[in-house]
């Protein structure tokens, strides 16, 4: 590995160079789950680090649910897809670090998946739990979106659309799911040519909205899962 930062790179930049090292060679087989690290003053001698910042890139694998810290023990490499979270599949396509077997699965292909699943499940629980005011407000932003030809106008107002679904969904999980695809756009954006089958059926976007407003929750979650699938990216 190649972890041997810039001759008067700061610590925080040379503990984020280790971390991404350490990181990639975790994903890509190279540590394998169950495999001890070098230890801290290893990596320290090995990459001419302080060991300070090879302390902080295993703390960051730690908390990335990577490796496990024994206290004066080995650092033991974990299995990344059984202890991962989303933060770390986005952190990945951003950075454009993805190990091969997530190129297999296709990174953003599972992530459309996820967002159909959660949205048709979202739009059946606003249609049950969502308040009057949220009902009409899906309506006239559906109104909205047909009144309008423009694909970033529809697209914004279509955001703001599902943003108040999963506000009438009620469902934190769900909340903090879509926080986390919004703040990860740079792997999976949600612009006019990502999501234009979505945006230009107005019809079928009206539907959902409508059947929100009506309390239909089968109609809702069959509405939303025939709009949200069509941005899924087709199986190579």
């Amino acid at each position: 590995m190649a972890l041997v930062g810039p001759v008067g790179a700061s610590a925080a930049t040379r503990s984020a160079t280790i971390h991404r090292d350490l990181r990639a060679a975790i994903l890509d087989g190279t540590y394998a789950p169950g495999a001890a690290l070098p230890s801290e003053r290893q990596l320290s001698e090995e990459l001419g680090a302080s060991r300070h910042a090879v302390r902080e890139a295993l703390k960051r694998l730690q908390q990335a649910g990577l490796v496990s810290i024994s206290q004066g023990g080995a650092t033991k490499v974990r299995d990344w897809r059984r202890h991962g979270g989303l933060d770390l599949m986005l952190a990945l396509g951003a950075e454009g670090e993805l190990p091969p077997e997530a190129v297999a699965v296709d990174l953003v292909r599972s992530l459309f998946e996820m967002r159909a699943s959660v949205g048709a499940d979202a739009a059946r629980l606003a249609a049950r739990r969502a308040d009057a005011a949220t009902r009409a407000d899906l309506v006239a932003r559906a109104a909205a979106l047909a009144a309008t030809d423009d694909p970033a106008a529809r697209t914004a107002i279509y955001d703001v659309l599902w943003d108040r679904i999963i506000d009438g969904a009620g469902n934190l999980a769900y909340r903090l799911a879509l926080n986390t695809l919004v703040a990860g756009q740079r792997v999976l954006s949600f612009d006019a040519a990502t999501v234009g089958a979505e945006i230009a059926d107005a019809p079928a976007v009206g539907a959902l909205a409508q059947a929100v407003a009506d309390g239909e929750e089968d109609a809702a979650h069959a509405a939303a899962r025939a709009l949200l699938i069509r941005s899924i990216p087709e199986e190579a």
